[in-house]
């Protein structure tokens, strides 16, 4: 009878000599996996331009969709360009596969993993937002 309860006390006495395991978050930022799926950002080319062609691939494929593309003529007769690229960072589930289904390698998502807002609205990326990032 006496056993167990010994024993349950001997796993708690255990634990106050380990070494605590955790992070101090406002002083020490966690180290994520190199295959982690934060943040979008759009890329440019190396003109500067933006590699995006508005296919719509991301919006298409993007399971809870997070993605809106409203296209525009580009420079040439056959170039396309997104007008409006908008992310909704709140709908997002963090697939990945806007990413994987671009075809130009516009779309490349960052290991930024903080999304804490007071106002929803601030989690919706314009085209410019995601340029920055």
């Amino acid at each position: 009878m006496l056993g167990p309860l010994v024993k349950g006390l001997a796993k708690t006495f255990e634990q106050l000599f380990r070494k605590p395991i955790t992070i101090e978050y406002s002083e020490k930022k966690r180290e994520v996996s190199d295959r982690f799926r934060g943040h979008p950002r759009l890329l440019r080319d190396e003109n500067g331009l933006i590699k995006c062609v508005a296919c719509h691939l991301c919006e298409t494929v993007c399971p809870s969709k997070a993605i809106a593309i409203e296209p525009e003529a580009g420079e040439t007769m056959h170039e396309k360009r997104p007008r409006r690229f908008v992310v909704d960072l709140a709908r997002r589930i963090f697939c990945g596969f806007c990413q994987e289904a671009c075809p130009k390698g516009a779309i490349m998502l960052n290991r930024k993993y903080e999304l804490a807002q007071y106002d929803k609205a601030a989690l919706v990326y314009d085209k410019e937002k995601l340029l920055q990032d």
